[in-house]
């Protein structure tokens, strides 16, 4: 039993790295495909593809959806997810697809913050050393080329940190024993995203979608299928299977994708202190990933009075 448990917690992890890595990689896609189309424009084209694509596997699987409360987790969770993707989008294009990548990476630090108010489990203060370590980490790469006042992108990612921890506790929160499929969840996620941004984007689309040329429509793909449909999927699954601030760690590590995309495809140059930062956050993670996992099985074995804490 233990060594089943075993295999499907590194299966777990595997999966939220997966994500880490098409998310790292999907900055400097998301900036290429904004100086070809506006930014409303790309959100709204990414989450109608990625809706449709959903829709079709919810009718192969013959997904259903367990009642009223699950279309209303559905809803308000692809609300968050929604203004997640538009400060982000908004915030790359304004600043580095690198920078981008590192400064969302501070959600690590924001999530476990949030996860241990509403458990009122407050995480081990180990934990806590170990996101500094992994700030600290990211301050040695934003400051590759010496220190700058933040601009209006890296303002806007920093917004986007806050909304996806937001978003990141939720989905632990509002789907624990319960139910849902992550398949119906994460489809009403993209209905919801499609609905509101194509609205928005409506005066947009007719001229700005037939000026697009092929290559964007192949990036606008990988958005989709490869950063928001599998990696959607894979969070709220993955999440439901491991703790918020577990789930965080591990996809703490997109800013090393982001840098390592930066470097092989983007041409970006790879310092001293970049290589030190992302060796800091890789550190970090594996360390905070231990200190959580022990403090979870340590608190499934030992149960806490109802009157003293607990979720």
């Amino acid at each position: 039993m233990r060594t089943t448990r075993a295999r499907s917690s590194r299966l777990t992890d595997a999966v939220l790295l997966g994500v880490a890595l098409v998310w790292g990689s999907s900055y400097l896609v998301a900036k290429d495909l904004t100086v070809v189309a506006p930014v409303v424009v790309v959100l709204a084209l990414r989450y109608a593809i990625s809706a449709v694509a959903l829709g079709l596997v919810c009718r192969r699987a013959r997904a259903r959806i367990s009642g009223r409360r699950e279309v209303g987790v559905g809803v308000l969770l692809g609300c968050t997810q929604a203004a997640v993707l538009t400060l982000e989008t908004y915030g790359v294009s304004a600043t580095t697809a690198t920078n981008a990548g590192l400064i969302i990476s501070l959600v690590v630090v924001l999530t476990p913050l949030l996860d241990g108010v509403w458990s009122r489990r407050p995480l081990p203060a180990p934990f806590f050393a170990a996101t500094t370590v992994a700030v600290v980490g990211v301050a040695l790469l934003v400051s590759d080329g010496g220190f700058r006042a933040p601009g209006s992108g890296d303002g806007l990612m920093l917004a986007a940190a806050a909304v996806r921890a937001v978003h990141v506790s939720l989905v632990g929160r509002l789907t624990a024993d319960r139910p849902y499929s992550s398949l119906t969840l994460t489809t009403i996620q993209a209905v919801v995203g499609a609905v509101l941004l194509t609205a928005v984007a409506a005066p947009r689309l007719g001229s700005a979608v037939p000026a697009l040329p092929l290559s964007a429509w192949a990036q606008l793909a990988y958005l989709a299928l490869a950063c928001t449909v599998f990696a959607f999927l894979a969070q709220t699954s993955a999440i439901r299977r491991t703790s918020p601030s577990r789930a965080s760690l591990l996809m703490g590590t997109e800013p090393v994708w982001a840098v390592a995309v930066g470097v092989g495809l983007g041409g970006e140059r790879l310092s001293v202190l970049t290589v030190v930062g992302a060796a800091l956050i890789v550190a970090a993670t594996s360390w905070g990933q231990r200190v959580e996992g022990a403090h979870r099985l340590a608190a499934v074995e030992v149960p806490v009075p109802a009157e003293v804490g607990g979720a």
